[in-house]
């Protein structure tokens, strides 16, 4: 039986925050203090080609930028990247940022004590090295991960990437968790209507304390508990994960999970691409 304060840091009200994709200019949409989440933040950048650019520093923050749509030009520390489909961009604390384009960008951030460098990563060299692309799974349960920001990046707290799922099939399975190094979100992308998925988190397998529809835009919270999900038939379940580091650096290990007991004899599925 779960403590009452653990299963009440997971519901409806705490962890799920929909339609963050609606909106222009910069927003936030996850924040420690009106979350669960302790480290972590997320929001969004939305420019329409010609509009004025979006000026911010990252204060105490490391900052991670993932251009889903469109193209993005980010100007920092005295360069321009151009960012495009899933492209990322790292951005150390204690830094000003500029972006314009017409781009729709994820902005994935969390405070760190460390300042580490400038890193660009393109989308189509993740896809050619096998420690951060892998296709995990057999049907129903296989999917195309994608780590954008993981040990190929120096950085303190943040790790990102981008999940496709088979259509109608699972992901995040074989359930795990890893409540005690990383806390997640997942933000639910490419997934034009009618498309939807059920997101479950749960620490008693018996009586999930979230069990949510989720279509584009959605953010689930994961402070912790197994997060398995799974797509309508016909569509995909697709997300970009992101997570912070409980502690700087020492926690900051992608794949190295808890898998739910009753799932664990043929292991994570994350071996490859395990940090």
């Amino acid at each position: 039986m779960q403590p009452e304060s653990s299963r009440s840091e997971i519901s409806r009200e705490t962890c799920y925050v929909p339609a963050t994709h609606e909106g222009k200019g910069r927003r936030t949409a996850v924040a420690p203090g009106q979350t669960p989440m302790r480290n972590l933040h997320y929001g969004r950048i939305t420019l329409d080609a010609g509009d004025a650019a979006v000026t911010f520093d990252t204060g105490t923050h490391e900052t991670a930028l993932v251009c889903l749509k469109g193209e993005a030009e980010v100007s920092t520390g005295g360069e321009t990247y151009r960012l495009g489909r899933y492209d990322a961009l790292y951005v150390p604390r204690d830094t000003r940022v500029e972006v314009r384009g017409g781009c729709d960008l994820a902005e994935l951030s969390a405070p760190v004590e460390g300042s580490y460098p400038v890193q660009l990563v393109r989308f189509a060299e993740v896809r050619q090295n096998p420690k951060l692309h892998l296709v995990a799974g057999e049907p129903p349960n296989q999917r195309d991960m994608n780590v954008l920001i993981g040990s190929n990046v120096r950085a303190g707290r943040i790790l990102t990437g981008v999940t496709f799922s088979r259509p109608g099939n699972w992901t995040s399975w074989p359930p795990h968790e890893h409540s005690t190094m990383l806390e997640e979100a997942y933000l639910y992308i490419d997934m034009p209507e009618p498309s939807f998925g059920i997101q479950l988190v749960y620490t008693d397998p018996s009586n999930p304390e979230l069990v949510q529809v989720v279509r584009e835009g959605d953010v689930v919270l994961m402070p912790r508990g197994y997060h398995p999900n799974v797509a309508a038939p016909g569509g995909q379940i697709n997300f970009m994960w992101m997570m912070a580091a409980v502690r700087e650096g020492e926690d900051r290990k992608y794949g190295v999970v808890n898998v739910q007991p009753e799932f664990a004899a043929g292991g994570s599925g994350l071996e490859a691409v395990k940090d």
